[in-house]
C-alpha cells in the first residue's frame, strides 16, 4: 500500500490550530502573530508526523526555490570552514531551507568569482553567503551579486552593499592578555603575524590597550612577528626566551605559533606553565587540546558567524530592509577565551 502523504491539515489538527497558522509558522512568514508556545507546538507536530512542505508547489506559489548558496573559500584546507558551514547548515535547516555549497579559493580572480556566483544563481538560490575564510578582509561584490540578497562572512563590503560579520579580534586579544595579567604576569611577550591583515592590527591593539589599562609600560622589544606556522613561531620565540630579561608569559597570534613557542621553551628547558605561561588564538582543537599542557586559547566564533549570516540573509530575503543598514559597518562577534592548563602564576 502507498502510505498517505501527511499534509498541512494533519499538522493543524494535531497542533490544534488553523491551517493558516501552520503555514505562517513553518514558512517563517514575517510579522506572524503567534506565541512561542504555539510555534513550538506546530513544529513538534510537524516533526512527529514527518511533515515536509511540497517544495515544488511552494516554489511556484512564492517564486522561491527554498535554497540558499554558500560560496566558501578553501573548504578542503581551512579548518575554520567546517564550523562556518555547520552553523550555516543548521540555521538554514531551522528556517526550512537547503544549503548549496561551492568551493573557491581566496585568490580567485574576478571572472572566476563571477562564474561561481553564476553557478549558484543558475540553480535559482534565493540568497547567497560569501565566506572568505582565510582571513577577514575588505572585498568588492562581484557584479552579478549586486542586487541579490547577500551576506558576507569574515569580510566587509567596500561599497556597503551587503552586511558582513567578523570576529572581534581586539576583544579576543584583550581576553587573552587579561587572563595572563590576572594570573600575576607583567612581562608579557606578543608573538604576532607579520602580514598586513585586520587580525594582526586588532590583536596588537588589544594587547597594548590591556597593558595600558593595568599600568604596564609597552615594551616594543617583547613584540616579535613572523609567518603564522609553528616553525615561524619557534624561530622568533627562541631568542625572545633566551634573553636574561625574558618574558614570563606569551600571547601568540595563533595556536600554530604557540606550538612553536612550546618547542622553543622545551629546548631552553623552560617548563610550561610553571616558568612560562602561554595563550594562543583560534582554538584549533587538534592543536590546542593536544599540546602538553593543553593550550589556553581564544576561540574564533565561526559557528556563530554562520548562524548569524543565515538568519540575517533570511530577514533580507523576507523584505526586512532595516537589516540592510548593517551593510554600513561590519558586525563584530565576541571571541571567547577557552581555559586549559597553560597559564599559571609567574615563578618567584
Amino acid at each position: 500500500m502507498i502510505p498517505k502523504r501527511v499534509g498541512i491539515k494533519d499538522v493543524a489538527s494535531a497542533a490544534g490550530v488553523s491551517v493558516t497558522t501552520v503555514s505562517h509558522i513553518l514558512n517563517a512568514t514575517p510579522n506572524t502573530r503567534a506565541s512561542e508556545e504555539t510555534r513550538r507546538r506546530v513544529k513538534d507536530a510537524a516533526r512527529a508526523l514527518g511533515y515536509g512542505p511540497n517544495r515544488l508547489a511552494q516554489g511556484l506559489r512564492t517564486q522561491r526555490s527554498g535554497m540558499i548558496g554558500l560560496l566558501s573559500e578553501e573548504i578542503a584546507t581551512t579548518p575554520h570552514a567546517v564550523r562556518i558551514i555547520l552553523g550555516a547548515q543548521e540555521a538554514a535547516r531551522a528556517h526550512g531551507l537547503s544549503l548549496m555549497i561551492i568551493n573557491s579559493t581566496h585568490d580567485a580572480n574576478d571572472e572566476s568569482r563571477r562564474d561561481d556566483i553564476a553557478a549558484l544563481l543558475e540553480r535559482q538560490v534565493d540568497g547567497i553567503l560569501w565566506a572568505t575564510i582565510m582571513y577577514h578582509r575588505e572585498v568588492s561584490l562581484p557584479s552579478n551579486l549586486v542586487g541579490v540578497p547577500a551576506v558576507l562572512i569574515d569580510a566587509r563590503d567596500r561599497a556597503g552593499l551587503a552586511p558582513g560579520v567578523e570576529p572581534d579580534e581586539e576583544s579576543g586579544a584583550r581576553a587573552a592578555v587579561t587572563a595572563l595579567i590576572q594570573a600575576g604576569h607583567r612581562r608579557i611577550g606578543f608573538v604576532n603575524y607579520h602580514g598586513d591583515i585586520p587580525a594582526t592590527h586588532g590583536r596588537l591593539r588589544g594587547y597594548r590597550s590591556v597593558l595600558a589599562e593595568h599600568g604596564i609600560p609597552f615594551d616594543e622589544s617583547l613584540v616579535v612577528a613572523a609567518d603564522y606556522e609553528a616553525l615561524d613561531g619557534y624561530a622568533v620565540t627562541l631568542p625572545l626566551l633566551d634573553r636574561p630579561d625574558r618574558p614570563t608569559a606569551l600571547f601568540c597570534f595563533n595556536d600554530r605559533m604557540a606550538m612553536g613557542a612550546y618547542r622553543a621553551a622545551a629546548e631552553l628547558h623552560i617548563t610550561i606553565p610553571e616558568e612560562l605561561s602561554i595563550v594562543g588564538f583560534d582554538n584549533q582543537e587538534l592543536i590546542a587540546a593536544n599540546l602538553f599542557p593543553a593550550l589556553t586559547t581564544v576561540a574564533l566564533p565561526h559557528y556563530e558567524m554562520g548562524v548569524w549570516a543565515v538568519d540575517t540573509l533570511v530577514r533580507i530575503m523576507n523584505g526586512h530592509e532595516e537589516d540592510r543598514l548593517l551593510s554600513d559597518h561590519p558586525t563584530f562577534m565576541e571571541c571567547p577565551l577557552v581555559i586549559r592548563q597553560s597559564i599559571a602564576a609567574p615563578a618567584l
